[in-house]
């Protein structure tokens, strides 16, 4: 077993924690037995998520036993979010999302071996309970004015919005859980996102008082913020999800691979598992020569890796390269092409023009006399291939996958056409 809580505090991951020497005393003393909880809100996990379940990874790889929940009943409820009342899906999408969260959280636990991780559901200790059955045993035990002083809560009582009820007794039935797993798994831990805290402590404050004699603990991971002030795993298209269906493999790599230079020496302590001498040797390509990328290019690799696989990875880098005239755009497979070209300007047209016409459509160029100058300058380009005529028109056979036409001004300037009538 290493140290894991200075591992964690090197990588920056601890904001809170309910007595750090005491939770260093039971690591040391370990194993451990912890969970994390995931609520099926939406189909899939996203960045934000993806913090909490590589912390688990590493807390694992430290020795000690992670229980992934995903939790059927308080997806049913929703914790509070800042300002609204969350939507209420029905039984049937929670139960299909549910699956889809285990099947992306499974992968990156290790499930054999003596520290071997387990997936549980809190809706099988909540199905069977009655309304009555949940007042007495477990209401009695919690403070309304404890409860309202809760700042998931409290924001909620100061805003226009309110709470309703069934959110405000969201933070019971997350203290219920870590009850109900210290009783049947053992497990004296719970991590989460700092803006949970809230929710965490209620499951330690459930326990101390039902338990008198148990020893637990809760561990919060930091907001990750960054540098330009915009928030962390949004881009211009929305959430970065870690579904591949929901955000490509392609456009994840260029996430991480478009970070600030003044973020990546973060993004790299709280995602990558590379060394500390790896990470610091990358930091200080950053701050030598940040032109290079390395960093960038070494978190992006990484990280699709471990959450999509080597194929997808290699098929993203083979596109990007190609894309830049580094490789034959022929050799992408259509899937992993229209995924590259939806992050670049893109038109759909019904029939192909002059090569000028779309150049200028497309927006590489102000006009279509601009367009022509720019082939005159040797700097245009279709599929990689110099457009060297100011008339040149495109043919059918030059469509990648009978679809697509990659263009290029000078080495950096991409789009792409889109031809919906060949």
């Amino acid at each position: 077993m290493t140290d894991i809580v200075d591992e964690l505090k090197w990588r920056g991951l601890i904001a809170l924690s309910t007595d750090e020497d005491a939770l260093r005393k039971a690591f040391a003393d370990g194993p451990v037995t912890f969970y994390c909880g995931f609520d099926p809100t939406a189909p899939s996990l996203h960045l934000g998520n993806l913090v909490q379940i590589l912390t688990m990874r590493r807390i694992q790889r430290a020795g000690h036993r992670p229980l992934g929940l995903v939790g059927g009943a308080t997806g049913l409820i929703g914790d509070p979010k800042p300002n609204s009342e969350r939507t209420l899906n029905s039984p049937e999408v929670v139960a299909e999302w549910v699956e889809r969260l285990r099947a992306q959280i499974a992968p990156l636990l290790d499930f054999e071996g003596p520290n071997a991780a387990v997936m549980v559901n809190n809706l099988d200790w909540t199905h069977g309970m009655s309304a009555i059955e949940f007042l007495r045993d477990m209401g009695k035990h919690f403070r309304v004015n404890k409860m309202i002083a809760k700042e998931a809560v409290s924001r909620r009582l100061n805003s226009d919005a309110g709470i309703s009820y069934t959110e405000f007794s969201y933070q019971i039935l997350q203290g219920m859980d870590f009850l109900e797993l210290y009783r049947r798994f053992g497990c004296t831990l719970q991590t989460g996102g700092s803006d949970q805290w809230g929710n965490l402590t209620s499951g330690t404050d459930l326990i101390h008082r039902v338990e008198p004699e148990a020893v637990v603990h809760a561990l919060g991971t930091p907001l990750i913020t960054k540098a330009d002030g915009t928030k962390f795993g949004k881009t211009e298209s929305g959430t970065v999800w870690l579904d591949p269906e929901m955000t490509t493999p392609y456009a994840f790599y260029q996430f991480w691979l478009n970070a600030d230079d003044r973020d990546v020496s973060k993004f790299l302590r709280i995602f990558s598992f590379r060394s500390h001498e790896e990470i610091e040797d990358l930091e200080r390509q950053t701050e030598e020569r940040p032109q290079a990328r390395a960093a960038q290019r070494a978190l992006a690799e990484e990280l699709t890796t471990l959450v999509h696989g080597a194929g997808q990875t290699a098929a993203v880098i083979a596109a990007s390269r190609a894309l830049f005239g580094q490789g034959e755009l022929a050799e992408l497979d259509a899937k992993t092409l229209a995924a590259a070209l939806s992050e670049v300007p893109h038109i759909q047209v019904a029939e192909l023009g002059p090569a000028v016409d779309l150049f200028a459509e497309v927006g590489l160029v102000a006009s279509k006399s601009a367009a022509r100058r720019t082939v005159k300058e040797g700097g245009a380009y279709v599929n990689n291939t110099k457009v060297t005529a100011e008339d040149a028109v495109p043919a059918q056979e030059d469509l990648l996958h009978g679809r697509w036409l990659v263009l290029r001004r000078g080495k950096k300037n991409l789009a792409a056409v889109e031809v919906t009538g060949a």
